[in-house]
This record gives structure tokens, sequence and C-alpha cells, in this order.
């Protein structure tokens, strides 16, 4: 296996344009054309992890966190970012990171919590726009429905929980080869007039190109008369954050024993209570303060996430029970995530765990 193979798949399933524009997701250390027989997965990478994948014989550690986050401006073992780099390359060992923009993917770190916690209905809490691409095909009408099921099946047309959602307008188009055009339809020099029909579909930005390709693949005419139209629409699957609702709705201190047995907390930060039984649930992983106002406006009845401040909690303000399960905790099962991808896609291939809790907080 080479590391391309490993990091295409891994970027076909949170493409690195997902990625918010302070964070540095991608291969940190490596070549991509290194050939590896195994991968250790883990959410930062230490000195003691990638000590881990040198005893353990992985050519590419894949952590959730970014191991260079900051700008260096030498690579001396001064701190223990440096040190961690130059131990890597010392016994090159490459380096990958998939961070927000796997928080930004409906089946990503969010989509993890949610499982773990039995969530039904799950919906992104904070969908992202600009991300939606409106693309217009023109095709005689003989061939439209290959073009149709060429798009579709590359995951063109697909809003929210449908799929295959297109338009069709008809038309005539006009053309005049050049002397140097081999036309499926006309002879060159002459205006051709044909019976079209306009094909509109929504395609996610990150899937545009393959959609062309697909298009083209099936398409008669020679050159493909097409229209790309960026869209400010929000992308459902994409984006911050979840929402999502339990089967029977649970009393508060259920809700929060809960939490701390699925989550191995020794101990649990939250709002006051408020005699409310918690049915439907807003979370983030990480710190993920910043959309409590946004679980509120949805009459989340609860919020879960990391990192909440003090002055935070005050924002829950009796209308929601905010729950701060910290930012290892909420993110920690997102190495069993990628891992479990990885083995479905190349189940011959070695993705192990870290045996490493990189935790750097600790209790008394």
């Amino acid at each position: 296996m080479r590391i391309k193979d490993v990091t295409g798949a891994l970027e076909a399933w949170a493409p690195p344009s997902l990625q918010e524009n302070y964070d540095n997701s991608g291969l940190q250390t490596g070549d991509l054309s290194t050939e590896i027989t195994s991968a250790l997965v883990c959410l930062d990478c230490t000195e003691a992890v990638v000590e881990e994948a040198i005893a353990k014989g992985c050519g590419l550690v894949i952590s959730h966190h970014p191991l260079i986050f900051k700008g260096l401006k030498s690579l001396v073992p001064k701190g223990p970012v440096e040190r961690t780099l130059l131990l890597a390359l010392k016994h090159n060992i490459a380096l990958y990171a998939i961070h927000t923009n796997l928080d930004n993917v409906l089946d990503g770190v969010n989509g993890e919590i949610a499982f773990r916690l039995g969530l039904k209905q799950i919906q992104v809490l904070d969908p992202k726009p600009g991300q939606l691409t409106k693309l217009v095909v023109f095709v005689p009408a003989g061939h439209a429905e290959a073009v149709r099921n060429a798009a579709f099946k590359v995951g063109a047309g697909r809003i929210g929980n449908y799929d295959e959602c297109g338009f069709t307008s008809k038309g005539t188009g006009t053309f005049r080869p050049g002397a140097a055009a081999n036309p499926a339809v006309g002879a060159a020099g002459v205006r051709e007039e044909s019976a079209e029909l306009k094909l509109e579909f929504i395609v996610a930005g990150t899937r545009v190109s393959s959609v062309l390709a697909a298009v083209r693949a099936v398409h008669p005419y020679e050159e493909v008369a097409y229209d790309l139209y960026p869209l400010l629409n929000e992308h459902q699957g994409i984006g911050s954050g979840l929402i999502g609702e339990f089967d029977q709705a649970m009393e508060e201190s259920a809700f929060l024993n809960k939490l701390k047995d699925i989550f191995g907390l020794q101990a649990l930060r939250h709002s006051r209570l408020l005699g409310r039984p918690v049915s439907t649930v807003a979370l983030c992983g990480g710190s993920g303060a910043f959309l409590l106002g946004k679980a509120k406006a949805l009459q989340a009845d609860a919020y879960v996430t990391g990192d909440v401040k003090y002055h935070d909690f005050f924002e829950a303000d009796d209308k929601i029970l905010l729950a701060d399960i910290g930012h290892y905790g909420s993110e920690q099962f997102t190495m069993h995530l990628i891992q479990r991808r990885l083995g479905e896609l190349f189940p011959t291939f070695a993705v192990r765990l870290t045996e490493n809790v990189t935790d750097p907080i600790h209790h008394f």
C-alpha cells in the first residue's frame, strides 16, 4: 500500500477543501509514493506515539489534530512539536492529519459521537453555505437519460435525504462546427439546429470534477455545453455540530450518567439542571461553545461539547442543559472511526489504534 492510497481514501471521505481556514490538515511529513505495510491512528501525534509507530513498524501516523498547527521558524529539538517532527523524520515516519474537514462531514467526528449516544434523525447543527454548485448540461433528447444516470451515479442531485434530484426543460440548441471539428451531428461550416434538453443538477463542490468527467464520458458531443453556478444554499450534509433525537426521552440525571459512562469521564461539568426531560440533543466535538446559540435556537434540550469556559455556562440561560465532556473526551472515538473506515476499504491493510492516551489533562 502506498501512502497516497490511504490518504486518497481519507480525502474522498473528508475533502481537505472542507477544513477551516485556520487549519492545517493533510500530509505533514513524508512522501505520498512511499510504500507502507501498516498505519497507526491517534488523536494527537506525540513523541510517544511516533515511538510506538517505530516499534510496531507503522510507516504512517494518522492523527486528528495536526502536529504542525502554527508556523515553525526552526526545526531544532526545543519543544514537543519539534522533537516529535525530528523523530518522525529520522525514522521515515509519515505524518498525516485529518482535522476540521472530518469535523465538517455528517459521518465524521460528530457523527461518531451521535452514534455512540444512540441519537436518531441526525442533522447538521450549523450547515455551511457556499458548498454547492448548480450544473446545467445541454444534451440531445435521446442521450439525456444516459447523462442523467452518469451524473447521479457519482453524486449529482443529492438534496438532504433525497437523491437523483434534477430538472429538465426543452429547447433548441444551435452550433456551427469549425474546420477542425469532428461533430456527432452536422457538417463543418454549416450552422446546425438540434432539439436538446437542459438538465439541471445540484452538485457538492467537492464532486464537480467527478460529475463533469462522468457527463463527458457519455455525452455524444465532441464539445459538451455546460454551465456552473456557485450557490449560496446551505449544504445540509456539511457543517459544524449535529443535532438528533433519542427514541425515548430521559431524565437529566440519567442523561448525564449516560455521558459519563459512554465517554469514560471521572467528572462532568454541566449547567444548572432544569427539571425537564432530555430528548433532543445537539453536540459538537472539541471546542464547540460557539454553537451554543444555534443549539438553543433549534430548541435542543441539551448541548454536549468540550472546552466550555466559565462565562459560557451563563449563556445556557436556563434554556438548555450544557454539558462539557472535555476536548479529549468528545473526540476520543475519532480514532476508532478512522480505523473502522480504512478497515472497510482496505481489509488486508493493518490499521492500528495507538495504545497511548494522549489526553494532557489529568484529574486528582
